[in-house]
């Protein structure tokens, strides 16, 4: 699993690109890859195994992310600031953009927030992340590259007490070219039981990246969602970002463009 608690780069940048002129159709996201938080946040009134809990931060999804961007020679944007901060896969007027309750977890720190508070955390890493996705996407248009955007979570296998089935589930909104095709795909061995808009889906609210750079501007999207315990470890990051690259690649003949 990647590292916890990693600090910002040395420049204290709080958005990182991998692999930035890497040839693939897809560009990958990770919205919820680091659990680090700012000192000036101090520890927001949790306790240290609260801040490397599934709360902070979607453990394994950063390596799977990095094997798929390695595989598939795409570039990768995360942002390096814990969701506990800011949800950067929430719109602004979200109700969990900085929550204040996280599953059954208070966050202190998260209370009371003024507007000032809440619009320097927004400036400090959800406008960076958003606008670095805009950029990019926009130099590889330039450049003659469509862009397909994926986002890589991972989540609990038991949520308030319910259990959840699935081994991975596959987001997708209205344009489900890519979802159907790597739903297909993942269900075609017989090995795996397979979410489709679960354990969320866009009406919980969890595809904003996606609908903001993605189905908005009329780009083949969807969200892969990893249940956590199935990525506990580096070699289970490596064979499920080869699993996915590998159906991502075979995916393509599936985006050709609408007539």
């Amino acid at each position: 699993m990647a590292q916890p608690d990693r600090p910002l780069a040395g420049n204290g940048t709080p958005v990182s690109i991998e692999n930035r002129s890497g040839s693939s159709d897809y560009v990958l996201v990770c919205d919820h890859a680091s659990n680090f938080i700012p000192e000036a946040y101090g520890d927001l009134g949790l306790s240290a195994e609260a801040r490397v809990a599934h709360i902070a931060w979607d453990p394994g999804a950063l390596g799977t992310a990095q094997e798929m961007s390695r595989l598939l020679d795409a570039p990768l944007v995360y942002p390096r600031i814990s969701r506990l901060i800011i949800d950067c896969n929430r719109d602004h007027a979200a109700h969990d953009l900085i929550p204040a309750i996280s599953e059954t977890t208070r966050i202190p720190g998260n209370e009371n927030l003024s507007e000032q508070d809440r619009k320097q955390r927004i400036d400090l890493v959800h406008v960076p992340f958003h606008d670095t996705i805009d950029a990019l996407v926009a130099e590889r248009a330039l450049a003659g590259k469509r862009s397909v955007i994926v986002s890589v979570h991972t989540y609990t296998p038991v949520y308030k007490g319910v259990s959840r089935p699935w081994e991975i589930g596959i987001i997708a909104d209205k344009d489900r070219r890519l979802g159907d095709a790597m739903i297909a795909a993942l269900k075609a061995p017989g090995d795996l039981t397979v979410g489709d808009n679960e354990p969320y889906s866009p009406a919980d609210g969890v595809y904003y990246t996606l609908t903001r750079h993605g189905e908005s501007r009329g780009r083949a999207c969807a969200m892969i969602e990893i249940r956590n315990t199935d990525v506990a470890t580096p070699e289970a990051e490596t064979a499920w970002g080869q699993r996915l690259g590998k159906i991502l690649a075979d995916s393509l003949p599936a985006l050709a463009e609408r007539s």
